[in-house]
C-alpha cells in the first residue's frame, strides 16, 4: 500500500463519520459534510496525478491498466454524483448518501492498490493491510 491509499483511509473516514453523524443528528446537507466529500474528490485528484506520475515513471499498473484507470475514473464521479444528489434532495438521507462516498472511495482505492501492485496484496494480504 502506498501513501495515497492511507490518505484516502483518513479523509475518506473521516468524511463518513461527520456525514453519518449529520445524518444522525437529523439535519440536511450542509456547508461542512459537503466539503468534507470535497475534501475525499481533492484527494482522489491527487491519487490521480500520483498515478500519472508513477506510470509514466514506472510503467504503470501490474494488472489490467484499463480496469486501475476505470476505478479511478469511476471513483471521481462518485463525490460528484453524491453532491449532485444532496443539492436536489436536502434531506437527512443525503448525508447517509455523502457518507458512503468515503467508504466507496476507501473500497475502491484498495482495489486500486491490487490491481497496481499485483498478487502480493490480494485476499488476507489486503485485508490485513486494511484492518
Amino acid at each position: 500500500m502506498d501513501g495515497y491509499f492511507y490518505a484516502v483511509l483518513i479523509v475518506g473516514l473521516l468524511s463518513t463519520v461527520v456525514c453519518v453523524a449529520g445524518g444522525i443528528r437529523g439535519i440536511g446537507p450542509n456547508d461542512i459534510t459537503i466539503l468534507s466529500v470535497a475534501a475525499v474528490e481533492l484527494t482522489l485528484l491527487v491519487y490521480l496525478a500520483g498515478s500519472i506520475i508513477s506510470a509514466i515513471g514506472a510503467g504503470g499498473p501490474s494488472g489490467p491498466a484499463w480496469e486501475f484507470w476505470g476505478y479511478l475514473v469511476t471513483a471521481l464521479v462518485i463525490p460528484l454524483a453524491a453532491v449532485y444528489w444532496s443539492l436536489m434532495e436536502r434531506s437527512r438521507w443525503s448525508n447517509f448518501v455523502l457518507g458512503s462516498v468515503g467508504l466507496i472511495a476507501l473500497v475502491m482505492t484498495a482495489r486500486m492498490n491490487q490491481i497496481w501492485y499485483g498478487p502480493q496484496l490480494e485476499g488476507a494480504a489486503l485485508a490485513a493491510w486494511i484492518f
